[in-house]
């Protein structure tokens, strides 16, 4: 194999990259109080600076959309300082960096949660994988809440806020964690989303949630500066769709109209559920 190449530079949307090689989002659970960053997280990040591209871990767009204990957000002036500490050292190393926006959904425990609140999906489904409380305890998952209709509205536009933040903390673009059974995940499949509102039922109802996200975000950043991921095949946690093939061919097909900078698709790693 001829490596030349992993080395040119790269053109990705609005992102000029030095390289072709891209460092994946990993979940770390390193912040500080508060989900803050810290300066672990800003050495450990300018470690990995000579990558053309590196993708942050799954950062959470609300206290609501926690779903690991350390785990970081950008939903505050403080985690946003935090995150510009880990941009400038990526930056002073001439690397590139976008942040991965993720909310967890069903896959998080009540003492994450706002008020202890239950974690919340679109359908009133369990998960199939445990849960880790507050105190990095492994726990049985919880019954998550469904979401009432009013309030995904509320959460499309903590997506595109989270977006917004990420730049103001000096990151290059977003990417939405549409992957690995998290929230966005869990509306698009249909054995986890059996709402019965605008937001389920089809494909094209149970899509509308990302899209809309999508929308969003691109308007407030520009297309250029967004990436989507997805695992169409994976059923991490016990998701899992009727007909996959359709869905996410409906899926991509609509993503690329929307011009964004990259989708990032991953590989199955677990094909039944755990």
């Amino acid at each position: 194999m001829h490596t030349e190449a992993l080395f040119t530079p790269l053109r990705l949307g609005a992102i000029q990259l030095p390289n072709r090689i891209v460092m994946a989002p990993l979940t770390r659970m390193r912040s500080g109080p508060a989900n803050v960053p810290t300066a672990l997280n800003a050495e450990y990040y300018a470690q990995r600076s000579s990558a053309g591209l590196i993708i942050s871990e799954g950062t959470a767009i609300s206290p609501q959309a926690q779903g690991y204990p350390n785990a970081p957000g950008i939903y505050t002036a403080a985690q946003i300082a935090g995150w510009r500490n880990v941009t400038n050292g990526v930056r002073a190393h001439g690397g590139r960096i976008i942040m991965q926006i993720a909310h967890n959904g069903r896959n998080s425990h009540s003492s994450l949660m706002p008020d202890g609140a239950l974690p919340v999906a679109p359908s009133a489904i369990l998960p199939t994988i445990p849960a880790l409380t507050k105190d990095f305890q492994q726990v049985p998952a919880e019954k998550p809440r469904p979401l009432e209709t009013a309030e995904i509205a509320v959460i499309i536009g903590r997506f595109r806020q989270a977006a917004l933040n990420a730049i103001d903390a000096g990151f290059d673009g977003v990417e939405l964690q549409g992957a690995n059974s998290h929230l966005i995940k869990q509306f698009l499949e249909d054995g986890t989303n059996q709402r019965l509102d605008a937001y389920g039922g089809s494909k094209e109802n149970r899509a509308r949630f990302l899209f809309e996200i999508v929308d969003q975000v691109a308007a407030a950043i520009g297309a250029g500066r967004l990436g989507v991921r997805l695992s169409p095949f994976g059923q991490y946690g016990g998701i899992h769709d009727s007909n996959p093939v359709e869905l996410f061919n409906f899926v991509i097909g609509e993503l690329s109209k929307r011009r964004i900078a990259y989708l990032h698709l991953i590989e199955a790693r677990v094909q039944k559920s755990v």
